[in-house]
């Protein structure tokens, strides 16, 4: 409960979550050793404007710093979306070159999403667009409602991704379908997302958020140094030759035996 009503949570009923921070676009919490991110702008379809992205970071280093939170798990409030993307009467105004560059700077949201060593667990339902697919791809592990919808309609909008939907997208579908979703501006429902391995998995709506808390919890009890170095490995490893690869792993191996 919050302030006297009950959260809609689009991902289901929230577990017995100990409230952190309740900012204007976003819900922190923890149960355990798990941090539960919240978009918390259902009236809007949980749109991406730039107080969301603002809180996100400090939401985001939060979750860097805090010892205690070993995983997390990112969903949106409501019954329609996890993310319907961004505000463009925000982010199409162009502010100064000199102001722009110094937000980038001081809230590179997207680069602090890459960084974090704690594995991101993506909760999705309803649409997921544009931004709402760049948070996602951002996270490591994505499961999805079969009501979910992905797509990217920037170039219909005269516009091209800015938070790095043309990287981490063939990173994961691969060029060639990447181009086709992109260029086509063709939206993609559950099963085509998962075949392409958009998501992980998808799952009956009512199970999404139970789904995403057993993963979230079954990673949360390993030992979080393991689980860092599991993930540097391929995360940084998908960037590097195969050689180059198997030296990340050989020396991130050595220091598991030695922590």
């Amino acid at each position: 409960m919050e302030g006297g009503k009950r959260l809609k949570w689009g991902w289901g009923e929230p577990p017995d979550f100990k409230t952190m921070s309740v900012f204007e676009t976003i819900i922190y919490q923890k149960k355990n050793s798990v941090a539960y991110v919240t978009l918390n702008r259902p009236h809007a379809l949980n749109v991406y404007n730039l107080k969301m992205r603002d809180e996100l970071y400090q939401v985001l280093g939060a979750i860097r710093d805090d010892d205690e939170v070993r995983a997390a798990v990112f969903g949106g409030a409501g019954e329609r979306a996890f993310c319907a993307g961004a505000d463009l009467t925000e982010f199409l105004t162009a502010p100064s070159p000199i102001l722009a560059r110094q937000a980038r700077w001081e809230r590179d949201i997207w680069g602090l999403f890459l960084s974090l060593a704690k594995p991101l667990i993506a909760a999705l339902h309803g649409y997921v667009l544009g931004s709402g697919v760049e948070i996602a791809l951002s996270c490591d592990i994505r499961l999805a409602a079969e009501d979910v919808q992905f797509g990217l309609p920037e170039p219909q909008l005269g516009i091209i991704p800015a938070a790095g939907g043309s990287q981490t997208l063939p990173r994961v579908v691969g060029g060639a379908k990447a181009l086709e979703i992109l260029l086509s501006g063709r939206w993609l429902k559950a099963k085509e997302a998962q075949r392409l391995k958009l998501v992980n998995r998808v799952v009956p709506r009512k199970k999404l958020m139970p789904e995403a808390e057993k993963l979230a919890e079954r990673i949360a009890g390993f030992d979080p140094a393991i689980v860092g170095y599991a993930k540097q490995a391929i995360v940084r490893g998908l960037d590097l030759n195969l050689r180059e690869g198997l030296e990340l792993e050989a020396r991130l191996a050595r220091l598991s035996l030695l922590k």
